[in-house]
């Protein structure tokens, strides 16, 4: 049975902490632990543990099926699922990004049909924005939405969308009027797209490992009806940079070799590793991001403008994130622990995507100077 909202409330963030540590132990010998896990751990089973534990949906409202936790709660489960590397892809995009949007842009018919399914563990999500040739401009968009009887009708190609091929539905922007030179952001639309529908064609992108997890997604007229517009016709552009801040400031964004730097001063405590000073470093770094992340959280909370702040998160933390593979992969050697070893390539793997997904750092930087009102 799931805890009410008032018996959680009583709980410390320790006792919450504890609580998800000792479900983790329990889980310990139905999966592997994993760098970036949040991407390459898609374990259906292990989210329908979670949302029996009632750790899905945390936030949302109990009328919608949710647990009516704080965000902040919900950032102790998270940082203590990501650092044990454990398999939430799944529901990861689903809870993370799609249900503090649905809440806030979501009609009431969007809300109390995929909020409780998410909640529940049935739900997942993908996220439709990045496009070929484009980057992190998001203003260059060239998916195109047209005006059809009831609905809408998508057409052009998104890619890098992670577990396409294993999601029920993404939030796709598309371009619903004429680009403006003047207004490059304006006439942008949002759009839940199930991926099941005629005209939607899912082709894989396979990593170097050969897993796959991205893909390619191409829309040919793939019909919308009306009911399924999310938010605002031709505001999609301040509906998409308000959903980032949820994108770019959780624990996800330092935590993803977390698991990495505990093994390495584990192998270095038994002596399996050269000693080296530059791991106290990365610990400090870590300390430092938990509590920034941690601030986010906090303003989120509060409904405050997170914006900057979570750029700033997502630069440093993804930064971050690279060093300690780099560390790593330079104290590894060939008669290293396999399972040291096995963590370092998984990193090395992962690591050019880092500073690349939920926006680049470049673009970040100038996301960051606006914010301070620079030049």
């Amino acid at each position: 049975m799931v805890a009410s909202a008032s018996t959680a409330d009583s709980r410390s963030p320790q006792e919450l902490r504890a609580e998800v540590r000792a479900f983790l132990a329990d889980q310990a010998e139905r999966f592997r632990p994993r760098v970036d896990s949040w991407l390459v751990g898609w374990d259906e089973e292990f989210t329908r543990a979670l949302a029996a534990k009632g750790w899905l949906g945390m936030t949302v409202p109990a009328e919608y099926g949710g647990h009516s936790r704080s965000h902040l709660e919900r950032f102790v489960v998270t940082e203590e699922l990501l650092a044990a590397g454990a398999p939430v892809a799944a529901h990861w995009i689903a809870d993370r990004q799609i249900v503090p949007s649905l809440l806030k842009y979501g009609t009431e018919a969007q809300k109390r049909r995929y909020l409780p399914a998410i909640a529940r563990g049935e739900c997942f999500f993908g996220i439709g924005m990045s496009e070929p040739d484009s980057g992190s401009d998001l203003a260059s968009v060239r998916t195109k939405a047209e005006r059809a009887d009831g609905g809408w009708r998508i057409t052009g190609t998104k890619v890098w969308t992670s577990g396409a091929h294993r999601a029920n539905a993404f939030i796709c922007l598309a371009r619903s009027s004429p680009r403006d030179p003047e207004q490059r952001h304006a006439g942008l639309s949002q759009f839940i797209v199930d991926l099941r529908s005629p005209g939607v064609d899912i082709r894989p992108l396979v990593s170097m490992n050969a897993e796959h997890h991205f893909n390619e997604v191409i829309l040919d007229e793939v019909f919308v009806p009306d009911e399924l517009v999310f938010g605002t016709i031709d505001d999609g552009w301040r509906q998409v940079t308000s959903e980032l801040a949820y994108e770019r400031s959780g624990p996800e964004r330092f935590l993803s070799t977390f698991l990495l730097l505990a093994e390495t001063a584990e192998q270095t405590r038994l002596g399996a590793v050269a000693r080296r000073s530059d791991l106290g470093r990365y610990v400090a770094r870590m300390a430092g991001l938990h509590q920034m992340s941690l601030a986010v959280a906090g303003a989120l909370e509060r409904g405050e403008p997170a914006d900057t702040a979570a750029a700033v998160v997502k630069i440093l933390g993804t930064t971050t994130e690279g060093d300690i593979a780099d560390f790593a992969d330079l104290l590894a050697e060939p008669d290293s622990p396999p399972e040291f070893r096995g963590l370092v390539e998984e990193a090395v793997v992962q690591r050019p995507g880092f500073t690349l997904r939920g926006g680049t750092n470049e673009i970040l930087r100038g996301v960051v100077a606006r914010g301070l009102g620079m030049r």
